[in-house]
Formats: structure tokens, C-alpha cells, sequence
């Protein structure tokens, strides 16, 4: 029970808020089924002053009238429960999904790395679907097919017979105990069915995003073999559902025809007999058809409400995932940062069972100063600003930025005072001057332009055709990778923070543009602090201080020249870089 309560915790508040518009749509909904149950009397009645020619023409007309009045009544309550159940079912729906998007926003990276966007993707859409469903339609249809039934059978009690109506009741009771193996069933096999169009979703996101790889290396047809066995087991476990829902639905039709023989057999046998009118029994199996609908709609209803708990199940996956990087109950009292950076013993893994990824590192650099990280890949360059962004939280030792602990200074205050350039240069499907300025909401094009004109992409952007108003495509797909290392480096350079973090962000350029950008970052960003991670030595020998990685250590420390008279680790680098420098140009 307990378990139950804990799936419905998020839901549960959301149909409180809309618990009048609920409550106002089944009062509707039950005043079209009270209404309902005058027909088939009406019916009745008239049959009865036919065959004892005790009715005329007025009264005739009279109950027909009372037919069209009843027959408004439904149309327009049936407007409306659907406009208040349904509409607060579409409501719930969207906040739900405002909800989800804003957690995700708030989950660390290492939630991502262990998820797959297809799987989430699929939470947005066929979960949240399948939970709309369980919170409109099968409300309707588990209330009309709870309070109609009741109210047939005590139509059928008080109005015809009692003997008769208990022998209907039979095959009830058997749709009753098959509704509910079959809900059972059928939210097992859904859930699976949901995280197969996951792993579908997944596989075919992938495929698109690395459409230039897969033909690059000529592997269509492995792709599509691949494709087509994710497809098909997408299909096996939606041919498993079909096969239980078409199964449920004939069943249940057998059963209501049951009831109808139920009905045609004893309720014949008493109207032969005299002991029933023969517009009663015309009434008794109009009651019997009015059941039809409640019998479809119990299974309907059982087949959403189950659906339903699969998706709120996979849902509250996203919802019970706790938030590792978050602010300190009682964080420092500081706004801005002047960008002095400390670490102090630092370490750190990804997971317990690696190796650590940074070990035992300390450095300190000065507000306007430019620390260089050098190192092979996998070194543990990244990681440190990722620790510094609090991408991850360290498991020992000490940051501080301008004297304070890393962990006191808030999440927002720590964000908006770095500007960060990441490996992947991620563009938006948006203009180029949506993406520069991306960082700084409302920048006047006279200031997207002078930030593109410090990462010296300003004249490439002119020789397209729309400027700064061309559509880059998905994750920038029509730019070259040179542009899109700029175009990041601009949106950076527009958000004017006080620490910059520049990681591998000049590898596709070509060391006259490199030399261009970084006098430009010299020049325009004086007294900024500055990281820059990077592979060749030509992007950070004018650094103030040089740190070189290797398997998250530190193994060397300080400027160019100190290093160089070392002749460690750094020296090689640079003589084999300039060796190989002077052989291209030799060549």
C-alpha cells in the first residue's frame, strides 16, 4: 500500500487542484446516465398503451417530448464533463511535463551519462499519454460504468423483476473477475511495451545524429539489420499487447451477449406466462443494451487505468532520481565573483568502481591570471573544470573561488560567473545570432557582432547569404567545425563573465586564426581570468601558468620558461611540436 502511495505522490496534488472541475464533470456525467434510464421506460410505456389501447395520439406526442428533453440534456452534459474532465486531464498533463522538464534541468551529468535520450524522450510522450489517458477517459469511463450499472439494476430491480435481474447478474460477475486478470496483465506487458519504443526512439536518434559516420564508413546495411531487429522487438512487444486487448474484447462481447440471451430466455418464458408486460420486457433488455456500454467501458477503463500505472511508474523514474549537485542550506552571502581560484588537494571518481579520474591536485591562480592545462586524453583535463562548473561535486579536498568553498557559493551565482566553451561546441537549431547570444538573452546585434568579431568569425558570418539570421541547423550541422568552436567561443565572449574556460575549444582552427582569437581574448578580456585547455603548445606558452596531467595527477607546474628549463614533460612536447612545425613548412 504504502509503494502505491509513493507512485501516486506527484499525481495526487495535481487532481486535487482540479478536483472541482472533476467533481463538476461527473455530476454531469452522472445527470446524462439518470437521465439515460427514463428512455427505455418512456419506451416501455408506450408499448404498454399501444397493446392495451389505453394511449392516443397527445400522449403519444407527450412522451416524446420528454424523449427530446432528455436527449438535450445528455448532449449538452456530455459537452460538458468532457470539457471539465477531459480539459483537466490535458492540464495535468502539460504541468506534469512542465515538472519533468524542469527536474531534468536540474539532474547532474552523471544522470545523463547513465540514461539514454530516447528513453527519456519516450517518458515526454507515450508515458505522459498513457497517464492523460488514465486521468480523463478512464475516469469517465470507470464512474459511468460504476454509477450506470448500479443504477440500471435498480431501474431493473424496482421496475421489472428481481428474479430476472439476478440471472443478468451472472455473467457480470464474470466480466468483473476477467477485468481484473486482464488488468493485471496488460500493465506488465505495456510497461515493456514503453521501453521498447524507448530503445527504439534511442536507436534511431543516434542513427540520424551520426548519419555522417555511418556513411563515412559504409555501414548502411549494418545499420539497417540492426535497425530492423530493435524494430521487430518493438513489434513483438506491441503484437503482445494487441493479442491480450484483442482477446479482452471479444470476451467481453460474449459475455454481454450472454446477458442477452440471459434476458430473451427468462424474461420470454415470464412474459408468456403474463407474469410480465411485454413493454416491460422490451424496457428489461433496453436496460440490458444500457449495461452494454458500462461492461465496454469497465474494460476500456481497465485497460487505460493500467497503462496509466505503468507510465507513472516509469515516470517517477525521472521524479525519485535525487538531485546530487544542489546549493548549501545556508550558502555564503556573495553575488558576483572576482575569479581567484583554489584547489587544494582535489580528488575525484566518476563511479566507485574506476580509477580516480583527478588525484591529489592543487594550484592556485589570481584574479585577471590565465592558467594552461596540458595532458594526454583521458589525463583528467576536462574533469577539472567540470568540477570547477560543479558539473560533479569533488569527494575530497577543498575549491574556492575568491575565498569561498566551492559548495557555499550558489548554483546560479556560480553559473552565470563563468563563461565555459566545452569540447563539443553545441550549436541550437537557431540563427547564428540566437546562438551567440544564447548566453545573454536581449544582446543588441552591435554586441553579437563585437563578440563575433573576437572570435574572429564575424566575416565568415557576413559571406552567408542571411548573415546573422542563417538557420545552423541541428547541433550546427551546416556550419564546419572551425565555425562552431568560434561560434561557442563568441556566445562565451558575449556573457562578459569573469572566469573563462576555453576547453580544446581552438583545435579546428589553424594557428594564424588561433593567433587571431587569442590576441583578440588578450586584448578585449584584460583582468579576466582565464582557463584554456588544449594539445598544442602554441595556444598557451604565453599562459601565466602551465599544468601539465597525466592519469589525474599533476606532474608539472609553472610558467613556460620554468618548465622548459626542466626539460620534463612539457620540453618534449614542445620540441616535438616545433619539429613538427618546421617540417610542414619545409614540406
Amino acid at each position: 500500500m504504502k509503494a502505491k502511495k509513493e507512485k501516486t505522490k506527484v499525481i495526487m496534488p495535481l487532481l486535487g487542484r482540479y478536483g472541482i472541475h472533476y467533481a463538476i464533470g461527473l455530476i454531469m456525467l452522472f445527470t446524462v446516465d439518470y437521465v439515460n434510464l427514463y428512455i427505455p421506460e418512456f419506451i416501455g410505456n408506450v408499448i404498454d398503451g399501444l397493446e392495451s389501447f389505453t394511449l392516443d395520439l397527445n400522449g403519444i406526442l407527450t412522451i416524446c417530448l420528454r424523449i427530446v428533453i432528455c436527449g438535450l440534456i445528455i448532449v449538452a452534459g456530455r459537452f460538458l464533463y468532457r470539457l471539465f474532465i477531459f480539459g483537466s486531464a490535458r492540464k495535468i498533463e502539460r504541468r506534469l511535463r512542465d515538472m519533468m522538464f524542469s527536474k531534468l534541468e536540474l539532474l547532474s551529468q552523471r544522470y545523463y551519462n547513465e540514461h539514454k535520450t530516447g528513453d527519456i524522450m519516450s517518458y515526454f510522450t507515450n508515458d505522459l499519454e498513457a497517464v492523460r489517458m488514465a486521468i480523463g477517459p478512464a475516469i469517465v469511463s470507470a464512474f459511468d460504468a460504476s454509477v450506470l450499472t448500479v443504477m440500471v439494476l435498480i431501474r431493473m430491480i424496482t421496475k421489472v423483476s428481481v428474479s430476472l435481474t439476478l440471472y443478468t447478474l451472472i455473467p457480470m460477475g464474470v466480466i468483473a473477475i476477467f477485468g481484473y486478470f486482464y488488468g493485471e496483465l496488460i500493465e506488465k506487458r505495456w510497461a515493456k511495451k514503453q521501453e521498447s519504443i524507448a530503445a527504439l526512439s534511442d536507436f534511431v536518434q543516434e542513427s540520424v545524429s551520426g548519419e555522417r559516420v555511418i556513411k563515412a564508413f559504409v555501414q548502411e546495411k549494418a545499420q539497417e539489420r540492426a535497425f530492423d531487429k530493435v524494430n521487430d522487438a518493438n513489434r513483438k512487444t506491441a503484437m503482445n499487447v494487441q493479442k491480450l486487448d484483442s482477446a479482452f474484447g471479444p470476451v467481453l462481447h460474449f459475455l454481454v451477449g450472454v446477458t442477452y440471451v440471459v434476458a430473451i430466455v427468462v424474461g420470454g418464458g415470464y412474459t408468456i406466462k403474463g407474469e410480465m408486460t411485454l413493454g416491460s420486457f422490451v424496457t428489461f433488455n433496453y436496460y440490458i443494451g444500457s449495461l452494454i456500454w458500462p461492461m465496454l467501458a469497465l474494460g476500456d477503463s481497465v485497460t487505460l487505468v493500467s497503462q496509466g500505472i505503468a507510465g507513472i511508474n516509469r515516470i517517477h523514474q525521472v521524479f525519485d532520481e535525487p538531485q546530487d549537485i544542489v546549493d548549501d542550506p545556508e550558502p555564503d552571502n556573495v553575488t558576483e565573483l572576482e575569479g581567484e581560484i583554489e584547489f587544494n588537494d582535489v580528488t575525484f571518481r566518476y563511479r566507485d568502481d574506476l580509477p580516480l579520474a583527478v588525484d591529489g591536485v592543487s594550484f592556485k591562480i589570481e584574479k585577471g591570471e590565465t592558467l594552461a592545462i596540458l595532458g594526454r586524453t583521458g589525463a583528467g583535463k576536462t574533469t577539472l573544470v567540470n568540477l570547477l562548473t560543479r558539473v560533479y561535486d569533488i569527494d575530497s579536498g577543498s575549491i574556492t573561488l575568491d575565498g569561498h568553498k566551492i559548495k557555499k557559493i550558489p548554483l546560479s551565482v556560480l553559473h552565470e560567473n563563468i563563461a565555459y566553451v566545452p569540447q563539443d561546441n553545441f550549436l541550437f537549431s537557431d540563427t547564428l545570432a540566437g546562438n551567440i547570444s544564447f548566453g545573454k538573452i536581449g544582446a543588441s546585434r552591435e554586441e553579437i557582432e563585437k563578440a563575433a568579431k573576437s572570435a574572429d568569425i564575424h566575416d565568415n558570418i557576413m559571406e552567408f547569404p542571411e548573415g546573422y539570421e542563417t538557420m545552423v541547423g541541428e547541433r550546427g550541422v551546416t556550419l564546419s567545425g572551425g565555425q562552431k568552436q568560434r561560434s561557442s567561443i563568441a556566445r562565451a565572449i558575449l556573457k562578459n563573465s569573469p572566469i573563462l574556460i576555453l576547453d580544446d575549444a581552438l583545435s579546428a582552427v589553424d594557428t594564424d586564426t588561433e593567433e587571431r582569437i587569442l590576441d583578440n581574448l588578450k586584448r578585449d578580456r584584460k583582468g579576466i581570468t582565464t582557463i584554456m585547455i588544449a594539445h598544442r603548445v602554441s595556444t598557451v606558452q604565453n599562459a601565466d601558468h602551465i599544468l601539465v596531467l597525466e592519469d589525474g595527477r599533476i606532474i608539472e607546474y609553472g610558467t613556460q620558461d620554468e618548465l622548459l628549463s626542466r626539460d620534463g614533460a612539457y620540453a618534449s612536447m614542445f620540441r616535438k611540436q616545433q619539429l613538427e612545425s618546421e617540417l610542414s613548412m619545409v614540406e
